[in-house]
């Protein structure tokens, strides 16, 4: 059984560093994508980051390119979101998620595996 925990939100002012974690379980993800999307209250869910399991690529929304770093750890078969230079507009659920493939995708409807979520919340 597939199992993603996330941990790491909590609140944070504006310009300050989160890191997320998500611990993966219950089979290899070699041939997987992991990704970070994030919802706003009232919103939908948007993709933030992904990063591919087998080849360290990775892939950024616009609005979080060059602030977010995701990143993996094999041994640990965890894998991370730092968040830099948080914003207001950060403020939302993150929630990891693992797609079977090595193709990515922005597509929250197109990834097989979710955390339950983690909080983050950016005051001004």
């Amino acid at each position: 059984q597939v199992q993603l925990v996330e941990s790491g939100g909590g609140l944070v002012q504006a310009g300050g560093s989160l890191r997320l974690s998500c611990a993966a379980s219950g089979r290899t993800f070699s041939n997987y994508i992991m990704g970070w999307f994030r919802q706003a209250p009232g919103k939908e869910r948007e993709f933030a980051t992904a990063i591919s399991w087998s080849f360290g690529t990775t892939y950024y929304a616009d609005s979080v390119k060059g602030r977010f770093t995701i990143s993996k750890d094999n041994a640990k078969n965890t894998f991370y979101l730092q968040m830099n230079r948080l914003k207001p507009e950060d403020t939302a659920v993150y929630y990891c998620a693992a797609r079977y493939g090595k193709a990515w995708s922005r597509r929250s409807n197109e990834y097989n595996y979710w955390g339950q979520g983690t909080q983050v919340t950016v005051s001004s």
